[in-house]
C-alpha cells in the first residue's frame, strides 16, 4: 500500500514538474488536510494553522522543480511545515508563556465519565477536546514527535528525518509524550478505576516501547502474564491504546473558507511566479 502511494505521488510530481496544473492541484489537495492538522496541533490556533498551510503549499509549489527525492515527499512536506510552525509559534499571541515540563507532576483535571452522558456525540467531542488539550500541554519537542508519529502516521525514521535527530531520540521523546498524554486523557475514557500496585512494572512505558519494536519476545510474554492477573495495569495499557487510536482517527478537515483563501494565495503566487 505504501509503495503504491509513493508511486502515485511520484507520478503527480513528475506531471506537476512538467507544468500539469491539474497534477499540481491534486498533489496539494492530497496533503493540505495533513498540513492543516499538523499546524493546528502544534500551534492551536486556526489563523496560525492557515498561515502554516498557505506558506507550506506555496513553498512546495516553488520547490517542486528542485525536489530530487533524496527524502520522501511526505518528510519533505512536513519538514517545510515544521519550519513555518516554529516561526509562527515564536510570534503568535497564543504561544504559552510557559510550557509544562514532562519532569513535573501533571495535575489531571477531573472529567466526567463519558458513559454517564446521554449524548455520545457530545462525549466524543469532549474527548477530542481533552486529547487536544493534552497534546498542547506538551513541550514542543515532545508534541511534534507525538503528532508526527501517532497522528500523522510517519515511521520513527521518517520523524527523525523531519526533526533532524536520531531514531533513538525520537523513540525516547515519543514514549514520554505518550505517557503524559495518556495520564490526562485516561480519566475521560472510563476504562476502570483500579490502580497498579507500587510493585507493578511501568507497563505503559513498556507497551509504548513494544509498539516501537524495542521489547524482546520474552519481555512481551512476561508483560502479558502480568496483565492477565493485574486489572490496574491492564486498564492502564487499554487507556494508552485508546488514546493512540484517538490520535489516529481525528479527520484532517480544512475549513472551506481556509481552503478558498489558500487556493487564492497559490493562484496569486503562480500568476507572479509561474513554474518554469
Amino acid at each position: 500500500m505504501a509503495d503504491k502511494q509513493v508511486e502515485a505521488d511520484q507520478e503527480l510530481l513528475d506531471a506537476a514538474r512538467k507544468g500539469d496544473r491539474k497534477a499540481l492541484d491534486r498533489l496539494l489537495e492530497k496533503y493540505q488536510g495533513h498540513v492543516w492538522r499538523f499546524g493546528m496541533k502544534m500551534c492551536g490556533d486556526p489563523e496560525d494553522a492557515k498561515e502554516i498551510l498557505q506558506e507550506t503549499l506555496i513553498q512546495v509549489t516553488r520547490g517542486l522543480k528542485d525536489f530530487r527525492g533524496a527524502s520522501s515527499l511526505t518528510t519533505w512536506l512536513y519538514t517545510i511545515a515544521r519550519s513555518f510552525c516554529i516561526k509562527r509559534r515564536r510570534k503568535s499571541k497564543f504561544a504559552p508563556d510557559r510550557e509544562e515540563s514532562l519532569e513535573a507532576e501533571a495535575e489531571v483535571r477531573a472529567i466526567p465519565d463519558a458513559s454517564r452522558g446521554p449524548d455520545e456525540a457530545l462525549a466524543g467531542r469532549q474527548l477530542e477536546q481533552v486529547l487536544d488539550e493534552a497534546i498542547r500541554s506538551l513541550e514542543p519537542m515532545y508534541r511534534e514527535v507525538l503528532v508526527l508519529r501517532d497522528a500523522e502516521g510517519l515511521s520513527a525514521p521518517e520523524v527523525a528525518e523531519v526533526l533532524g535527530i536520531s531514531v533513538e531520540a525520537v523513540k525516547s521523546r515519543l514514549h514520554r509524550a505518550r505517557v503524559a498524554v495518556r495520564e490526562r486523557v485516561a480519566p475521560k475514557l472510563g476504562i476502570g478505576e483500579a490502580q497498579p500496585a507500587p510493585t507493578c512494572p511501568d507497563v505503559v512505558s513498556l507497551l509504548s516501547r513494544h509498539l516501537e519494536g524495542e521489547i524482546d519476545p520474552d519481555a512481551c510474554k512476561e508483560m502479558e502474564r502480568h496483565l492477565a492477573v493485574c486489572p490496574g495495569c491492564k486498564g492502564a495499557c487499554d487507556s494508552l491504546k485508546q488514546t493512540l487510536a484517538l490520535c489516529r482517527t481525528a479527520p484532517p478537515r480544512v475549513p472551506a473558507k481556509t481552503q478558498e483563501a489558500v487556493r487564492k494565495a497559490i493562484e496569486q503566487f503562480l500568476a507572479v511566479s509561474p513554474p518554469s
